[in-house]
């Protein structure tokens, strides 16, 4: 029977393994690897703009080491704080990082503060280095939720749409199972299934759109800032539609956490990049 399925485009995976290879003993799983290769995908790119921009290239290389450090520990604490019901009984996991437990957010909240204070201590412009990143940040994202799918995981509810994807019971965490998604459980030759939105997939290609517009973007914008401004508002409109369909949503009382940050994205992106555009457009007209 197929691991993985996707009944209405015909498309059926025999065996999808998350481990990748063994080195010394030790498993390398895909997840890993789609991080690892976004990292370092990235930063090229970043340094290919900064070269083109008159920046130092190489201060990139040093800055990731940095940002790639606090942004797991960022990632980490998010997921933690979130879901403290669990960690709070069993704190010898909480620095499981094997098991899992990376949050976005907290990922990109701990970059940002990472690239605040670099830039502070070093004397660069903050705002030319996030515009900087901020294409590079998307693409990373559309790749690393791959390594989601490895790992049967950020799966929504019930749908019986084109894209419905089909994941075999006892490969996924039960507690990502909502009580609606097992009511439309499928068995089919012996081997029960749930059927779900394939909410990793959306926002691979919500981010891979982010993407090729902020790079197409970036070379014509009226100000440092406006790239991250417009990383920001994309990603969150995605995002707090998506995260409103998946089933391992961290919650803060009734609401997803992440739908709450979403929407108060959206909205300071929003004035961010209203409010400078009116200041760019206010010195122009008194410099002309």
């Amino acid at each position: 029977m197929p691991e993985i399925w996707f009944p209405n485009l015909g498309i059926e995976i025999a065996h999808l393994d998350r481990v990748a290879f063994t080195v010394f003993g030790r498993n390398v799983y895909w997840y890993g690897i789609f991080i690892g290769l976004a990292v370092v995908l990235g930063v090229l790119m970043a340094m290919k703009e900064a070269k083109r921009t008159g920046q130092s290239p190489d201060m990139y290389v040093d800055f990731i080491i940095y940002a790639l450090i606090f942004a797991i520990i960022g990632a980490r604490l998010y997921y933690v704080i979130f879901s403290w019901d669990f960690y709070s009984a069993h704190p010898e996991k909480i620095f499981a990082l094997r098991e899992g437990g990376l949050a976005i957010y907290g990922g990109i909240i701990g970059g940002v503060l990472t690239a605040i204070v670099y830039c502070k201590r070093k004397g660069v412009n903050f705002w030319l280095l996030a515009d900087t990143i901020a294409p590079c940040l998307a693409f990373g994202q559309m790749l690393g939720r791959w390594g989601n799918f490895f790992n049967r995981e950020a799966f929504g509810g019930f749908t019986n749409g084109l894209l419905a994807m089909r994941l075999q019971v006892s490969q996924v965490r039960t507690s990502d199972i909502s009580a609606e998604v097992m009511q439309h459980i499928v068995n089919y030759g012996g081997v029960d299934y749930i059927q779900v939105h394939p909410t990793f997939l959306y926002e691979s290609l919500w981010n891979l759109c982010l993407f090729l517009l902020l790079i197409k973007f970036r070379p014509k914008k009226k100000f440092d800032g406006q790239v991250l401004g417009l990383y920001f508002l994309g990603y969150a409109l995605g995002r707090v539609w998506i995260e409103g369909l998946r089933t391992d949503q961290l919650m803060f009382g009734p609401f997803a956490v992440s739908q709450l940050l979403s929407g108060g994205l959206i909205i300071c992106a929003a004035i961010f990049l209203i409010r400078k555009g009116k200041q760019e457009k206010a010195k122009k007209e008194s410099e002309s």
